[in-house]
């Protein structure tokens, strides 16, 4: 499948899962966003943050422990009748447990692991399912433009 933008849909595949693609591809997706809808500058920045935060994510864990190189897909897609965006980003590796920080360490000096707390804070849904053959996270906005 090759890339797609229109209205309904943004469809990225076999993006490299790396820090340039990741970058890229969320450039890309924030020239759709901006193009085929009118949002507010808050609500579209924190679409397009969330959003990043699950590309970069994947980018970052899912092929921490493979010695080769991963891909990943992002995908967009508006229902104009319920006027809901759900963006998915799916990737074929295994993301590393996360582990509890040692208790020494100051809660203040903790600066990763909150991509996750950040999509639930910015999307109206999050949902992560995790399997031995990948990652699927999907953010889903609801009346996007109301």
């Amino acid at each position: 499948m090759s890339d797609v933008d229109d209205r309904s849909r943004f469809i990225r595949t076999r993006v490299a899962a790396d820090a340039r693609s990741a970058a890229r591809t969320r450039a890309e997706f924030g020239r759709w966003l901006d193009r085929h809808f009118t949002l507010g500058a808050q609500r579209f920045s924190d679409l397009l943050l969330a959003v990043y935060e699950a590309i970069a994510n994947a980018a970052e864990f899912a092929y921490v422990d493979s010695s080769l190189r991963g891909t990943m897909d992002v995908s967009a897609a508006y229902d104009v009748e319920s006027d809901t965006l759900a963006v998915t980003v799916d990737d074929r590796g295994r993301w590393r447990q996360s582990r509890p920080e040692p208790a020494t360490v100051p809660r203040r000096t903790q600066l990763r692991g909150r991509g996750i707390q950040l999509m639930r804070a910015l999307a109206d849904q999050v949902t992560i399912d995790r399997t031995p053959q990948g990652t699927h996270v999907t953010l889903t906005w609801i009346a996007l433009t109301r």
